[in-house]
């Protein structure tokens, strides 16, 4: 059994970052001494899955990809869904043989956050900005198109400054076809003219370009409320940021990975400081 298992930390060669959001979990997977991402996987949240179950679908994923569990040296999540915080971690605990670092507000990454209860930031949110200011520099700021549509401001220098929170546009579209009788779920995708034909058009018109509307605003906003905010980038991430940044040339960068990027980002930084205090 020794033996197994030192051969199995022979090959611990990949870094597994997990991302849990309300909607989906993305699982990445990155050189365990850095590099960039090497494989790259999305799966719905489902709050009633157990530990054995998520974890017998990232077997699946990896062994599609030609990876073995045991090559998987070390795990860092980044979780808005604290139910399932535990699961993961027990996964890894279990199935991986390590203990996962999980991102909170205390996690030593470099990333200040000045906000009135630092303890209320999200870890996505703290690892949207250390991503953006470790890849695009400052200030910056970053918008994560998800079940909410989240703004991130940050500084010249890195520190998070806190941001805004507004309904995501798929939120938008079920509220509004769960409230209006004579309404319906639609496509979010930008019909052919703001000005609707029909009532599809209409929909998607009112939940598009209404969300443009929305982040051009905030946008603008943020830009003057924060130091040097004119020079500030805007960095789009999450599921329906394709969409946004083709109706809006107020978005500088999609980077569907930020959040993943961020995570190999910090698991270096603490890995770094680890090996300097050795």
């Amino acid at each position: 059994m020794a033996g197994d298992r030192d051969a199995g930390a022979s090959r611990a060669s990949l870094l597994l970052a997990i991302d849990i959001s309300n909607t989906g979990i993305k699982y990445g997977l990155f050189p365990l001494a850095g590099g960039p991402l090497r494989a790259r996987w999305r799966i719905a949240t489902v709050r009633e899955k157990t530990t054995d179950e998520y974890a017998m679908l990232l077997a699946q994923l990896c062994a599609h990809a030609g990876v073995s569990l045991d090559e998987i040296g070390g795990v860092i999540m980044a979780s808005v869904a604290p139910p399932l915080t535990p699961v993961f971690q027990d996964m890894a605990a279990t199935y991986l043989r390590r203990e996962a670092v999980v991102i909170t507000h205390e996690t030593p990454i470099g990333v200040p956050l000045l906000t009135d209860n630092p303890w209320e930031t999200g870890a996505d949110r703290i690892i949207s900005a250390l991503a953006s200011h470790e890849l695009y520099g400052g200030p910056a700021i970053a918008i994560q198109f998800g079940t909410a549509t989240t703004f991130d401001c940050v500084s010249a220098e890195g520190a998070y400054l806190g941001g805004a929170i507004a309904p995501g546009l798929g939120i938008s579209a079920e509220a509004l076809a769960r409230a209006a009788s004579k309404l319906y779920q639609v496509e979010l995708a930008p019909p052919p003219a703001a000005l609707g034909k029909n009532t599809t058009h209409s929909m998607q018109s009112g939940i598009v370009y209404g969300h443009v509307g929305l982040v051009e605003g905030l946008v603008a906003r943020l830009r003057g409320e924060l130091a040097g905010g004119e020079r500030a980038r805007v960095i789009a991430h999450g599921g329906l940021a394709g969409v946004m940044a083709k109706v809006t040339p107020c978005i500088d960068i999609v980077e569907p990975n930020l959040i993943l990027d961020g995570l190999n980002i910090a698991w270096q930084r603490l890995h770094g400081a680890k090996e300097a205090a050795r």
